[in-house]
């Protein structure tokens, strides 16, 4: 599988990016990630530093992440390093935003908590219409790409019927849809079966993959042996069960025996897999400087074409 290419370009528009992005959901964030425990400022300073150092210039972020620090944090990380930085984030379809002066003062917002005047990619977090509908949603989205406040739209978590009435609206304005962002990992593979990923593909829409690792799964880091030692939201998860366990050996076995071959980790294999694809970002996060680099070592090489196949046997399972 060929995947050295160092550039992908998001749909049919003019944005290209590292075949990777960097996902900031964890950035500030302490309801569902451990934010000021585990890890703070410092360590995500550093992340950006080594992300940004290992070429992948590529974050996706959202207004709602951290209540708007994640945000904040990427303004003030670009602020002090003079490469050039691609920015993704989103709105969220509230019920109470009814207007499309309800996107425009999202984006405001957005725009101040990142310190810039342009955003490469706004994406809609979640396809709720509640009292805007989607029409007046995509209409109001195009016209701020024609204002020059964003450089190209995306939805996420939309289903193939959506993702196409989406485009179908901002088509006639004239702007094409660049990404879907859905979850999609070798072990959560719905979106080849659920008619995301043939749609994707049909309307030159790009895939930005979320939780491609699983949630750690992919990484070998949770074994059968440690299964008690599962703590926080994954114990609810039947895939961190014992059980869940024992069936994901083989799995993270060949993981191990490809990235052996190619003197890379298991989560650099599985993260590789998905970029293989051509037309898929995955999106690891990433609360340290080594997560950063471990996810950049996923780019600048391949696998053979047999040992992507190996892995698509062996995971259909999941989809």
């Amino acid at each position: 599988m060929e995947t050295t290419t160092q550039t992908l370009t998001l749909g049919t528009t003019d944005i290209v990016v590292p075949p990777i992005a960097i996902g900031t959901w964890a950035w500030g964030d302490s309801l569902f990630w451990s934010y000021g425990k585990e890890y703070s400022e410092p360590q995500l300073r550093e992340a950006f530093e080594a992300a940004i150092a290992a070429g992948v210039n590529f974050f996706d972020t959202a207004e709602i992440y951290g209540l708007g620090k994640s945000e904040q944090f990427l303004g003030q990380f670009m602020k002090q390093t003079g490469q050039p930085v691609s920015i993704a984030t989103k709105y969220m379809p509230l019920p109470w935003r009814f207007s499309a002066q309800s996107v425009h003062d999202a984006i405001t917002n957005s725009l101040s908590r990142l310190q810039v005047d342009h955003i490469a990619l706004y994406q809609v977090h979640m396809p709720f219409d509640f009292f805007m509908g989607k029409k007046a949603l995509m209409d109001a989205l195009a016209d701020e790409v024609k204002r020059g406040r964003i450089g190209a739209i995306g939805v996420s978590n939309y289903s193939a019927s959506q993702m196409r009435e989406a485009q179908g609206y901002l088509a006639a304005k004239g702007v094409p849809l660049a990404v879907n962002q859905v979850r999609y990992a070798l072990i959560n593979r719905e979106i080849e079966t659920n008619g995301i990923l043939e749609t994707a593909r049909e309307l030159n829409v790009t895939i930005l993959a979320y939780s491609p690792l699983a949630q750690g799964l992919l990484t070998g880091k949770y074994t059968p042996d440690n299964a008690n030692q599962v703590t926080g939201a994954r114990k609810l998860d039947p895939k961190f069960s014992q059980h869940g366990l024992e069936r994901l050996a083989p799995i993270v076995q060949k993981l191990q025996q490809i990235g052996e071959t190619h003197d890379r980790t298991s989560a650099q294999v599985a993260l590789n897999w998905l970029i293989a694809q051509g037309n898929v970002i995955p999106l690891p996060g990433a609360k340290n400087a080594e997560q950063a680099r471990q996810n950049a070592g996923a780019m600048g090489w391949s696998m053979s074409d047999d040992e992507w196949t190996q892995l698509d046997v062996l995971t259909r399972s999941y989809r």
